[in-house]
């Protein structure tokens, strides 16, 4: 049995371990041989014991297991292996078996059963099938947590303005290197975004996107969400749980609000950056990893490592490559396309007829200094398609406050004030045209007061 054709493409797993449990020196030594060039790492076992150790020191995607062994069978093995909670892929090979064993291996978890003398092809294609159904379930989740989380859509970086473009450009340089990267900029310019731009572009663009904010999950279960955990459930059994950096595997994994880690947590995540392996919380194992960091935050890291709140080390290993995204008061050219582009994705998703806005809407929304940034806009228009018009008066509050801490503006702004009166009450009367006239289900819409909306009516003489 020995091979004598190039090795395909399609038959590399580099992100994979398998391990060989067989007591025959002769078959461990030809599926070691055979599968070495194919993944990432191959352990190889005589016996239940030996097994059993290392599936304690490492994780393993798929195990290829003879049922005939000294000691424990493998079948025995293999129902010891699932109560611990392993749910790695397994192959079962064997030269004697009738049905009840091959009912008995499948009950037992096994995914595949193969007689003993086999073909290499036979071997390859049950290892294939076996790690593509562990991929299928990695990407099914990723993908779950996705959506329940509203990861924005790739649809790149809109705008033309000069920083828009300088920063399009920055992506295009630094996706194609395998570096650690650091967004910074203030909350809401699309970090995100950037970071899945630069994910699309790259060699890894295949593989997956795993976004997590640091900020939103306390200190206890961060660790275990980025490293993964074992722990015993209340009947006794072993559980394992993957953590983000195994589901990122081949791919990018981002870390939003990297500034929120604990200090602990800062540590260990430098450890898993140097040495490319991980260990999840309350297990012996160690997990190599092949992951892509890009990292963001708002507060700057510099003045956080001055303060003592951020590592140093893991500050300089983050900011191998620093870009910048500018705030939407910064590139207020962009506005109109902005708007053209959340109308254009937003209406069909909340399967509503998309709103005409004027060009003297757009020059307010030009007037107004955006703290919220492209998200604000975002959502600004979001809530605009849900009443049907431009939703000016959503802006009202923030810029009373604003002013309220602004001097009075000089002269030649003056006219600011009626502009801004006129808008208010071309989008109140098309809410209240929108409702047929319906003056509370107006003022619900407009989060207002009924008492509110006539007495606005009313000045108008209606």
């Amino acid at each position: 049995m020995t091979l004598t054709t190039p090795i395909s493409p399609e038959e590399r797993w580099p992100l994979a371990t398998v391990l060989v449990v067989d007591d025959e020196p002769g078959m461990r030594s030809f599926l070691q041989k055979t599968l070495a060039p194919r993944v990432g790492q191959v352990l190889v076992a005589a016996n239940a014991d030996e097994a059993d150790e290392l599936t304690r020191r490492h994780r393993i995607d798929l195990v290829v297991l003879d049922i005939a062994m000294p000691g424990r069978d493998g079948i025995t093995w293999l129902k010891s292996l699932r109560a611990e909670g392993h749910g790695c892929e397994a192959v079962l090979i064997t030269a004697f078996a009738d049905l009840d064993t091959a009912i008995e291996a499948l009950r037992a978890g096994a995914s595949d059963f193969i007689l003993k003398p086999f073909r290499v092809t036979q071997i390859l294609n049950a290892l294939r099938q076996g790690l593509e159904r562990a991929e299928l379930r990695r990407q099914n989740f990723v993908l779950r947590r996705s959506l329940s989380q509203r990861t924005p859509a790739a649809g790149g970086l809109v705008g033309q303005s000069l920083a828009i473009r300088g920063l399009q450009a920055a992506i295009q340089r630094v996706a194609g290197v395998d570096s650690t990267v650091l967004l910074t900029g203030e909350s809401g310019t699309g970090k995100e975004l950037a970071a899945l731009a630069l994910h699309r572009h790259s060699p890894r663009a295949a593989g997956p996107f795993v976004p997590v904010n640091c900020a939103t999950l306390s200190a206890e279960l961060i660790e275990s969400e980025l490293f993964g955990h074992a722990w015993r459930s209340s009947d006794g059994t072993r559980q394992l749980h993957d953590g983000l950096f195994v589901y990122a595997q081949g791919g990018t994994l981002f870390l939003d609000e990297v500034g929120e880690l604990p200090m602990a947590l800062q540590a260990t995540l430098l450890r898993a950056l140097e040495e490319r392996r991980i260990r999840p919380v309350g297990s012996e194992q160690e997990v190599p990893v092949d992951v892509r960091i890009i990292a963001a935050t708002h507060r700057p890291l510099a003045r956080e490592v001055e303060a003592g709140r951020f590592r140093p080390d893991l500050y300089y290993r983050l900011q191998v490559v620093e870009i910048n995204l500018p705030p939407l008061r910064k590139h207020k050219e962009d506005i109109p396309a902005l708007v053209e582009h959340f109308i254009n994705t937003l209406a069909p998703q909340l399967g509503l007829p998309p709103i005409e806005v004027s060009p003297d809407e757009l020059a307010f929304l030009a007037q107004y200094d955006w703290p919220g940034n492209v998200r604000e806009l975002r959502n600004l228009i979001e809530r605009s398609l849900i009443l049907g018009a431009l939703n000016v008066s959503a802006l009202y509050q923030g810029l009373a406050r604003a002013e309220a801490r602004t001097p009075a503006p000089p002269a030649p702004v003056a006219p600011l004030t009626t502009d801004l009166q006129t808008l208010e009450k071309n989008h109140i009367l098309a809410v209240l045209a929108s409702v047929g006239g319906d003056k509370t289900r107006a003022a619900q819409s407009l989060g207002i007061s009924r008492r509110t909306l006539e007495r606005r009516v009313a000045e108008w003489g209606g």
